[in-house]
């Protein structure tokens, strides 16, 4: 059994069961990536830490296409709270992704982005995770109700 196999045996899909699965019709915004030479590690395949990159790339994609930043200011905004990643099969340069994006769930003062990465041309899963996303009072320090607006813009996105 190659380490690929075995990872992909030893983590089950986690919200990919709630939200029908990891499929690429599951996500109706995608950002392509381009695997970096200086993205790999000593073991000669993409550094785990650059995966979050990745999200990162695709959740600034993702406020871009929905021009969040019309919605945040000074005062108000968003605040990454959590990030997760699982590794499903190693990944090695040269590669071209594509990030899928979508929205899993809409909470009042929060929501949380689903990612999944796939290779162009392939539709097997490479990695997937989460990002929960926080509106906040950067002034008070804690979160507040998101604008409905916001909240009107994040509903077109795939929510389960």
């Amino acid at each position: 059994m190659v380490a690929s196999e075995f990872i992909s045996q030893c983590f089950a899909p986690l919200d990919g069961r709630k939200s029908g699965g990891f499929v690429r019709q599951n996500y109706p915004l995608f950002t392509p990536i381009q695997v970096r030479w200086g993205d790999m590690d000593a073991l000669g395949h993409v550094n785990n830490a650059r995966f979050f990159t990745y999200f990162e790339q695709a959740r600034i994609a993702f406020f871009d296409h929905i021009d969040a930043n019309r919605f945040w200011s000074d005062v108000q905004g968003p605040v990454l709270a959590s990030a997760t990643c699982n590794f499903r099969r190693m990944i090695k340069y040269p590669a071209d992704l594509e990030v899928g994006t979508r929205v899993l769930e809409i909470r009042n003062r929060s929501f949380v982005l689903e990612t999944a990465v796939f290779q162009v041309g392939d539709d097997g899963l490479l990695a997937d995770g989460t990002t929960a996303v926080v509106w906040a009072d950067y002034r008070e320090g804690k979160s507040v109700p998101m604008p409905d607006e916001l909240r009107a813009a994040l509903e077109g996105f795939g929510t389960a």
